[in-house]
């Protein structure tokens, strides 16, 4: 045997203590041999239960970490769309004016270009609220849906029973939500 065989640092043991390996002959007898080789295996053991509680930990700390970015990322998700829809709910009164101001009998005296100009505007804020998943909802003649729809009024007129008469408010929604309801008058 080398020195170097002879001397190896235990994993347990501070830095700079080393166990010695002795010859067999310096041993003496089996039972030394054996009480040694357990000191041996016993480190080992103790060695090994201290590497699975690192992993152990790593894995849980890697699995906290993965749930943190997720939950962040839902987080993020979530306030953006509270955001949309918090722009969505402060548009929509301005696409209400212009349909108010469409249904005036005023509406009709307006000059043709300029009429033509705000209907264009009041296009193209539909269509970027359609970009971004806003749907804009109701429509004459269709049945009414308590999941759609509030009825401002009931009355008598042309259609089927509780079909949409007119349309005083319409209605908008993000995907399956619905962010306001229609408000409609409809057939009694």
């Amino acid at each position: 045997m080398t020195k170097h065989d002879d001397e190896i640092a235990a994993p347990n043991e501070e830095p700079g203590s080393e166990i010695s390996f002795e010859s067999e002959e310096e041993l003496g007898d089996l039972g030394a041999a054996k009480a040694k080789l357990k000191k041996l295996k016993d480190e080992l053991e103790e060695v090994k239960k201290e590497r699975q509680e690192f992993l152990d930990g790593w894995q849980r700390s890697k699995a906290d970490a993965v749930n943190s970015k997720q939950e962040s990322m839902r987080n993020a998700a979530r306030s953006a769309e509270l955001l949309r829809e918090a722009l969505v709910h402060d548009l929509i009164p301005v696409l209400d004016s212009f349909d108010m101001a469409a249904g005036s009998d005023a509406w009709a005296e307006v000059n043709d270009g300029f009429r033509t100009g705000m209907e264009n505007v009041r296009m193209q804020l539909l269509n970027v609220l359609d970009s971004h998943g806003i749907k804009r909802f109701g429509k004459v003649g269709e049945l009414f849906d308590p999941r759609l729809h509030e009825i401002a009024q009931e009355m008598d007129g042309p259609g089927n029973e509780h079909s949409i008469l007119k349309i005083l408010r319409y209605g908008y929604s993000a995907g399956e939500r619905v962010l306001r309801p229609a408000h409609v008058v409809i057939k009694s």
